[in-house]
């Protein structure tokens, strides 16, 4: 659904340009519980330009509660530098964020995750408000409990308004992940794989493709 959702989205879309490149995130994430008190913390620089240079760093971490064994609620903040361009930008984000465990569908493992963001950045003066949504699915590979998993997700997000640094209202980007999941010890876990994302700005469509490192550490 989702995915069929972003097609028509795109379709609708003007495309004035088409520019590619190659990258390279590395994500960290810790994640702990206190009680019914939930939490966690990101770390995530991305390189681009054909994984030459430092693209962006993400910093965000978020407070939530434990609704039950499957959801999750939490209020969160991002800090996020865009080196993208000849100057440093400064995002500040406020987002509320529905974490659910959907089920398990003939052993594959179903979830998802619904952000809505409110913007600030440095070179404007508008909030940019937008959702996205992800689905993920992971199968593991043997019977054997704890082993490898086949890994993919699909994100959507939908910026809600336009704002006077860059958003127009509309479809604003997807993308798809395909990989494996790695078990680290009891909890923790690595994902890697290929992670496909087409963006639509003002001026161009870009399409990245992206070597993704995720490391999530559940003590």
């Amino acid at each position: 659904m989702l995915p069929l959702l972003a097609s028509l989205l795109v379709a609708g879309t003007p495309v004035p340009a088409l520019a590619n490149d190659a990258q390279l995130w590395f994500n960290t994430t810790l994640f702990g519980s206190v009680g019914d008190l939930a939490y966690y913390a990101e770390v995530q620089p991305r390189f681009g330009d054909d994984i030459s240079k430092l693209d962006q760093f993400f910093f965000r971490p978020a407070l939530g509660w434990k609704i039950n064994d499957n959801l999750k609620l939490y209020q969160g903040y991002a800090y996020v530098e865009d080196r993208g361009g000849s100057t440093v930008r400064i995002e500040d984000r406020s987002f509320q964020e529905i974490n659910w465990t959907i089920g398990e569908f003939n052993g594959v493992k179903a979830s998802s995750r619904t952000r809505f963001e409110q913007r600030w950045r440095s070179d404007g003066r508008d909030v940019g408000f937008r959702v996205r949504s992800q689905l993920r699915a992971a199968a593991p590979l043997t019977d054997r409990k704890g082993s490898v998993a086949a890994l993919g997700w699909t994100e959507v997000f939908v910026a809600l308004n336009d704002a006077d640094w860059g958003p127009r209202a509309g479809f604003d980007q997807v993308r798809t992940f395909a990989g494996i999941e790695i078990p680290i010890g009891d909890k923790s876990t690595v994902e890697l794989g290929y992670l496909n994302r087409l963006i639509q700005s003002r001026t161009a469509t870009e399409t990245d493709h992206v070597l993704s490192i995720n490391l999530f550490l559940r003590p």
